[in-house]
C-alpha cells in the first residue's frame, strides 16, 4: 500500500500545488462499510444510458450489487480541495498512478468515480474527521484494490475511431 500511496502522490497536479490528500485502507470492513455507504446515495435515475459493459459488470448494470467497491479488500480514497477547480483533474491523475503501480505489483485495480456523496453522513464526517481531513476537502474518487478470482481478463480491441492527428 506504501509504494501504492506514494504513486499517487507523485502524480502530476494543477501548479505543482499538490493539494490531493490520499487516504489507504487495509482493513476488508471498513472497506465494504464504505462500499456500501458509496452506494447508498448513487441515484440511478440520474444515469444516461444505464449500462457499462457487459463484459465488465457494473453496479450501474447490476442493481442487486449493493458494495460500490464490488467486495475489494482495500481501498484507496483521493480527496481533493472542494473549491479547486482542478480538484477532479489532480485526483484523477493521483488514480492513474496508483492503478499503474498497482498493476505493476501484480494487484488488481478499478477506478470508482461516485465518491464526493460517500461520506455526507454523520458517519462518514465522523470518519473523515478521524482520518484528519480538512472540512473544505471532498471525496473525489476510489481505487479499489484486491487480487482477480480467475484468469487475467482480455485487453479489448481498441476501436479504431478514436484518434486524430493534425498537421
Amino acid at each position: 500500500m506504501e509504494k501504492i500511496l506514494i504513486a499517487g502522490e507523485y502524480a502530476p497536479n494543477a501548479g505543482g500545488g499538490q493539494r490531493s490528500i490520499l487516504v489507504g485502507i487495509l482493513n476488508k470492513e471498513l472497506t465494504t462499510k464504505i462500499g456500501i455507504m458509496n452506494m447508498a446515495r448513487f441515484d440511478r435515475s440520474q444515469l444516461i444510458g444505464g449500462h457499462v459493459s457487459a463484459e465488465q459488470p457494473s453496479v450501474i448494470d447490476d442493481k442487486k450489487m449493493v458494495n460500490g467497491f464490488y467486495g475489494a479488500p482495500a481501498v484507496v480514497i483521493i480527496f481533493g480541495q472542494s473549491n479547486f477547480m482542478f480538484r477532479e483533474a489532480d485526483a484523477f491523475c493521483c488514480a492513474e498512478n496508483i492503478v499503474l503501480q498497482a498493476t505493476e505489483l501484480g494487484i488488481a485495480s478499478c477506478i470508482v468515480s461516485r465518491a464526493p456523496e460517500t461520506f455526507i453522513s454523520p458517519e462518514g464526517q465522523q470518519m473523515l474527521r478521524e482520518w484528519g481531513i480538512p472540512e473544505n476537502y471532498l471525496a473525489t474518487c476510489f481505487v479499489v484494490l484486491g487480487y482477480i478470482d480467475g484468469p487475467q481478463p482480455h485487453t479489448k480491441p481498441r476501436r479504431p475511431d478514436r484518434i486524430r492527428i493534425i498537421e
